[in-house]
């Protein structure tokens, strides 16, 4: 079983790049490679991950990785206003009066963000302002049964659980997040009159695990989900004018930016202006050399409530500094034959743009403190990890998970890409691997 299709904050970039001026006066040739694989962090309590996506003929990688050469990056000099955070459940809510769908991130591995989500659901105010939640966890197969249990029907919780873990992503089957949300909404909707009660929509294309055996058998829709997500949205929600919760990974929410459309791309082509996409703080730089700075601008966050919202980014120091320094955990590889032979360059990438890919920033408190989502205890049940493992050898991937003896409770493991790199380097002897100490600036793709 290998979690490599995780969408996650760790999302690789498949980007092509040509040679920097430098590498270009150096008279090095460089030919471009896809990036670097690295695992959900909510997985580092379970995997030690590194996925090359071979469609390279060049030979394999190898060899500890050791530090290149490039000057050492700046410190980021964000400017503009000061941001107005605000508290995060109120601003939400009332979020719902302007706009039909509220957007954000869950269940990929921030259980800081996973409990504000569950508080967010329980809160009152929240029926009378929602009607639906679309998750991205959820197999669109089985959106009759799943309305059955929400309704409050007699749906054995077994039947329901097929809901979220047989979806085309294992992280779902493997997240106590979903294991409490489906259950709480249920148990809320048997509070409220039917005209209130919440619907939640299965945002997953449909699979029947079933019935693939093969490559082969797998629908060739699951190559888009994006699209599979945007039709869901526009069939269930936006034509019919109801409000949504919108809880997807990051990737699939962003307003432009994707080389490959996300579903709120695709959906506002017909329906613009109609979402508030929200980003969560999770550091500054992480696994990038302007880590080393996250203290000093969280220092400036210290007077801001926890948790609590900023809207209205633009101009802001804050939309400055994402611009200078976001970054998913992705790296970009390229193979540079030089006088010394051919070597695989690693450096970071920090994504273009940032401030314009989203609309708010909810603020759950600094980097170092912020907890890691703990497995589901369905990673107990050997039936369920076999049919994963099953699935994945259908697919052709390998077995690339084992339980970790660096596992950690924090969200941000300040090691894991450098351990990750030097797995990977050292897995595939011949071509020796070099950090770039600078960051490349990439699109999401």
């Amino acid at each position: 079983m290998k979690q490599s299709r995780l969408a996650s904050r760790q999302i690789v970039i498949l980007q092509d790049q040509p040679l920097t001026a430098s590498e270009t006066q150096a008279s090095e040739k460089g030919t471009s490679v896809k990036k670097l694989r690295s695992a959900n962090p909510f997985l580092l309590l379970l995997i030690a991950l590194i996925v090359f996506d071979a469609a390279i003929s060049a030979g394999a990688f190898g060899q500890k990785p050791s530090s290149s050469p490039d000057s050492a990056v700046p410190r980021p000099n964000p400017t503009g206003t000061d941001p107005k955070p605000e508290n995060a459940t109120e601003a939400i809510l009332a979020a719902f009066d302007k706009y039909e769908v509220v957007a954000m991130d869950s269940a990929h591995g921030n259980k800081d963000l996973d409990d504000f989500i569950l508080d967010l659901i329980r809160n009152p105010d929240f029926p009378g302002k929602v009607n639906d939640i679309a998750v991205e966890c959820g197999n669109s197969l089985y959106q009759p049964i799943l309305d059955r249990y929400i309704a409050g029907d007699d749906v054995p919780l077994s039947e329901v659980q097929l809901t979220w873990r047989n979806t085309t992503q294992p992280m779902c089957g493997l997240s106590s997040f979903y294991e409490q949300f489906f259950p709480l909404v249920r148990r809320i909707n048997q509070k409220l009159s039917p005209e209130k009660r919440l619907r939640v929509l299965a945002g997953d294309p449909a699979i029947d695990w079933s019935k693939v055996q093969s490559r082969d058998d797998v629908p060739i829709r699951l190559r888009n989900r994006d699209a599979s997500i945007a039709s869901v949205m526009k069939n269930e929600v936006l034509s019919k004018h109801r409000k949504v919760l919108m809880l997807f990974g990051t990737f699939h929410l962003f307003h432009s930016g994707t080389l490959f459309p996300s579903a709120v791309q695709l959906y506002e082509k017909e329906y613009p202006g109609v979402t508030l996409v929200i980003a969560d703080h999770v550091g500054f730089g992480n696994w990038t050399p302007l880590a080393k700075y996250n203290g000093e601008f969280e220092a400036r966050m210290a007077s801001w409530p926890v948790p609590s919202l900023v809207q209205h980014l633009q101009g802001t120091w804050l939309a400055s500094l994402l611009d200078a320094d976001y970054s998913s955990g992705a790296v970009h590889i390229k193979l540079i034959n030089g006088i010394s032979g051919t070597q695989a360059r690693i450096t970071p990438i920090v994504l273009e743009g940032y401030s314009r890919m989203i609309d708010a920033y909810l603020y759950l408190g600094p980097r170092d403190l912020q907890l890691l989502e703990p497995p589901a205890q369905t990673l107990l049940d050997k039936d369920y990890m076999a049919e994963l493992h099953r699935r994945a050898t259908v697919l052709g991937e390998e077995e690339s998970e084992k339980i970790s003896d660096e596992s950690t409770p924090f969200l941000y493991d300040p090691y894991f890409l450098e351990r990750a790199t030097q797995n990977f380097c050292q897995s595939h002897p011949s071509t020796p691997c070099v950090i770039g100490q600078g960051v490349e600036v990439g699109l999401p793709h």
